[in-house]
């Protein structure tokens, strides 16, 4: 068994090697269901694997030049303190909540990714450090999701800083390694108070989470990020499906309700997507109304 979870965190690194999060969305169902950790403990172990694995992995994006300094120092050191207070509070949550409430997340993080692909063309490249606002605001919350659940939060701290700092895609994927580490460690010291953790395994799964970021970061920027965001985000949405279905009680799953709304959800996700596609859309070197190419082309 120790052979499949090593095996399994090579993917770990792999993840945040190349898009520069999904690490702890991974780690967490490695621990409980393969190593059979309890939930509390596979959270905090999490927190310490994506948190080493992060940091190793910064170090050839550093080299490549993708990575903003001032703007993950800030954004991470924000984030630190709610990771603490998030880690400190999942002492007092039972494990099954919180294994549900990871669940959701992962769900809601794979909705962001597979809707992602369409915002980023849209977006801006602009190069400019995120608003100290947006960033004391996101960083907290994130920070507290970190600590709360185990997550490292680089699905949600990509988009921040792709879409609204303006940085590549690439960049934010190295800036949000920086991220991680620090407030994943941050909200490791939040759990030890309450959690023993196995360091044999923790370390041992770190080391195989480490190779996987070296491979990952190799590949980072030759690989199309739309195709593995799109990929991923399938493969979390089986995996929250199924922690949902460990978690939550079978008469809840056997109900006709349950699955109506299942049904409704998906018929309207679906209508959605078909009328999205279907929507005309302006050819791209056609001029905007109100533009200088159209007054001058009237």
């Amino acid at each position: 068994m120790i052979t499949l979870v090593l095996a399994a965190s090579v993917l770990i690194g792999v993840s945040l090697g190349i898009l520069g999060g999904g690490g702890s969305i991974l780690t967490v169902p490695i621990l409980v269901y393969l190593a059979g950790m309890d939930t509390k403990e596979a959270i905090a172990t999490s927190l310490f694997v994506v948190g080493a694995t992060s940091l190793v992995g910064l170090v050839p994006h550093a080299r490549a030049g993708r990575v903003r300094w001032r703007t993950g120092l800030i954004f991470g050191a924000v984030s630190m303190v709610g990771a603490y207070g998030g880690g400190r509070l999942a002492e007092y949550i039972p494990g099954t909540a919180l294994l549900v409430a990871f669940a959701l997340m992962m769900l809601a993080t794979a909705a962001a990714m597979l809707r992602k692909s369409r915002k980023a063309k849209a977006a801006k490249p602009a190069h400019r450090e995120l608003p100290v606002r947006q960033v004391i605001a996101e960083g907290l919350v994130v920070g507290a999701v970190t600590g709360l659940v185990g997550s490292g939060g680089g699905f949600l701290v990509v988009p921040a800083l792709a879409l609204l700092g303006g940085l590549p895609m690439s960049v934010a994927v190295g800036t949000s390694l920086l991220v991680i580490a620090m407030k994943s460690f941050s909200g490791l010291a939040g759990h030890l108070n309450g959690v023993q953790i196995d360091w044999n395994l923790a370390l041992a799964v770190t080391a195989a989470a480490v190779v996987g970021s070296l491979i990952g970061s190799r590949f980072a920027g030759r690989i199309s990020q739309d195709t593995l965001r799109k990929a991923f985000g399938w493969f979390v949405v089986v995996m929250g499906v199924f922690v949902l279905g460990q978690q939550l009680p079978h008469a809840m799953w056997a109900g006709p309700l349950a699955w109506a709304g299942i049904g409704l959800t998906v018929a309207t996700a679906v209508t959605w997507g078909t009328v999205r596609a279907r929507r005309p859309r302006p050819a791209a070197d056609a001029p905007r109304v109100g533009s200088r190419e159209s007054a001058a082309h009237p």
